[in-house]
C-alpha cells in the first residue's frame, strides 16, 4: 500500500522504502497506488517508477441517489428482487448497528464463512478476522452499519464509514440466502446512513467475475483507478 503521512515527505518515504526492499533483496512493489499518489511520486522522484493500472482493484463509485431510488429500466432486475423480498419477507426491519446487535452480526459472519468454504479460502479467513476486529472496536473506529432483521432473526448486515466530505465507503456487506437481501440492504443502508453524501464507494471486485458483474450492474458513475508501482531499473 502507498505510504500515509505528510505529502511533503513523500520523497524521503520512498527512499526509505527502496532501501528496505533492497536490504531484503526483494523487488520493489507498491500496490493500491491512487492517481494522486502517482502524481506525488512522479513529482518527487520523476522517472524512477513504472505504473501499471490494476483493474482488479479499481473502486466502484456510485451516486447515493441512484442507489436509493433505482430509477429506470436499467435497474428493473434490482427492483424485481426488492419487490419479491418485500412481498415475501414481511415484516422486515432495517436497524442501525448498536452494541446489542454485534453478537448477531458476528454469528452471521461465521455462518456465511462456513457456507462459502471459508476454511479453504485464505482470503475469506482474513476477511472474517477483519470483520470481527471491526465489530470488536466498532465505536472506537467510528464506522456506521445497518442490519436487516426478519422475525427477530438477523438476515444481513453491512458497515462502512465516511471517506471524505462527499463520499462514503462500504467495507462489508453480508446476507443470507434470501432472494433480494443484498439489494434491500444496499438500498436501505444508503438511504439511512448516507443521505447527506453524494457518492458511495463500494470498493473493488478483486478480479472475481461474479463480483464484477454485480458491481457493474449498479452502473457506477466513476471508477477510482489504482496502480501497481515498480522500479524501472528492475523491469
Amino acid at each position: 500500500m502507498p505510504p500515509f503521512g505528510n505529502r511533503d515527505g513523500v520523497g524521503k518515504i520512498l527512499d526509505k522504502l527502496m532501501d528496505y526492499f533492497q536490504q531484503n533483496q526483494w523487488p520493489f512493489l507498491m500496490k493500491g497506488v491512487t492517481a494522486d499518489m502517482v502524481a506525488a511520486i512522479e513529482r518527487e522522484r520523476p522517472g524512477l517508477f513504472c505504473f501499471q493500472p490494476d483493474r482488479n482493484n479499481f473502486d466502484y463509485v456510485y451516486l447515493v441517489q441512484d442507489m436509493v431510488e433505482l430509477k429506470g429500466r436499467k435497474y428493473s432486475k434490482k427492483n424485481n428482487h426488492i419487490n419479491y423480498f418485500k412481498r415475501n419477507y414481511q415484516p422486515y426491519r432495517y436497524m442501525t448497528i448498536t452494541a446489542d446487535l454485534i453478537p448477531a452480526c458476528k454469528e452471521m459472519a461465521l455462518a456465511w464463512y462456513d457456507t462459502h468454504n471459508g476454511e479453504k479460502e485464505e482470503s475469506l479467513q482474513f476477511e472474517l478476522q477483519a470483520i470481527h476486529d471491526v465489530l470488536d472496536h466498532y465505536d472506537y473506529l467510528g464506522v456506521q452499519g445497518g442490519v436487516i432483521v426478519i422475525q427477530d432473526k438477523l438476515e444481513g448486515f453491512t458497515f462502512g464509514e465516511p471517506l471524505n466530505e462527499d463520499t462514503a465507503v462500504v467495507h462489508i456487506e453480508k446476507g443470507s440466502g434470501l432472494r433480494g437481501i443484498y439489494q434491500v440492504i444496499n438500498q436501505e443502508f444508503c438511504a439511512n446512513a448516507w443521505p447527506h453524501m453524494k457518492y458511495v464507494n463500494r470498493e473493488e471486485d478483486m478480479g472475481i467475475e461474479g463480483l464484477r458483474q454485480a458491481k457493474e450492474s449498479y452502473y457506477p458513475v466513476k471508477m477510482t483507478e489504482k496502480y501497481t508501482a515498480t522500479l524501472k531499473a528492475e523491469v
